[in-house]
C-alpha cells in the first residue's frame, strides 16, 4: 500500500506535467556535470597539435588523435543539445518529446565522452610507452566506463523489474 500522497506510479504524487518538468530539471542538472569535463577533454584535444612534440608523433598516434577529437567533438554537440532543444522548442509545449529526445542524446554524449576519454588516455599511454601497457591501460579503462557508467545502471534497473 502506498504510503499518503504517494502514487504507485514512481512513488511520488504528481502530474504528468510536474513529472516531466522534474525530470527535464533533473536532465539539465546531469548534464551540468558531464559538460565541463568533455568541454576540458576537447579543449586539450584542440590545444595538442600545437606542441613542439606533435610532428614527431608516429601515423597511429595521429589516427588516435584524429579519433579522439572527433569522439569529443561528437559528445559536445550531444551534451550540449538537450539546452538548444529545450531552448528552440520550449513554447510548442511538448515537453514530453523534449524530455525524451535530450535522455537519449545525453546517453548517446556519454557513450561518445567514454569513447574520447579512452582515446585521449590511450594516446598518452602510446606516447609514454609504446608497449603492450597500452593495450591493458585502454582495455582497463574502457571496462571501467563500461562497467560504472553503463552496465551497473542497466543492471540495476534490470533486477527491479518492470516499472509500475
Amino acid at each position: 500500500m502506498d504510503a499518503p500522497g504517494e502514487s504507485t506510479r514512481g512513488g511520488r504524487d504528481e502530474s504528468e506535467k510536474e513529472r516531466l518538468d522534474r525530470n527535464l530539471g533533473e536532465l539539465l542538472q546531469e548534464l551540468r556535470v558531464a559538460l565541463p569535463g568533455v568541454q576540458v577533454l576537447f579543449a586539450f584535444l584542440l590545444v595538442v597539435p600545437f606542441n613542439q612534440r606533435f610532428p614527431d608523433i608516429t601515423n597511429f598516434q595521429r589516427t588516435v588523435y584524429f579519433i579522439t577529437l572527433l569522439l569529443a567533438t561528437a559528445a559536445t554537440a550531444c551534451l550540449i543539445a538537450p539546452t538548444a532543444h529545450h531552448r528552440i522548442e520550449f513554447r510548442a509545449e511538448d515537453k514530453r518529446r523534449i524530455v525524451f529526445s535530450a535522455t537519449k542524446l545525453s546517453i548517446v554524449g556519454l557513450v561518445l565522452l567514454a569513447c574520447a576519454m579512452t582515446g585521449a588516455v590511450t594516446l598518452i599511454t602510446d606516447i609514454a610507452y609504446h608497449s603492450t601497457t597500452v593495450v591493458i591501460v585502454a582495455s582497463a579503462v574502457g571496462l571501467l566506463f563500461a562497467g560504472l557508467w553503463f552496465a551497473w545502471p542497466v543492471k540495476r534497473l534490470l533486477d527491479s523489474g518492470p516499472s509500475a
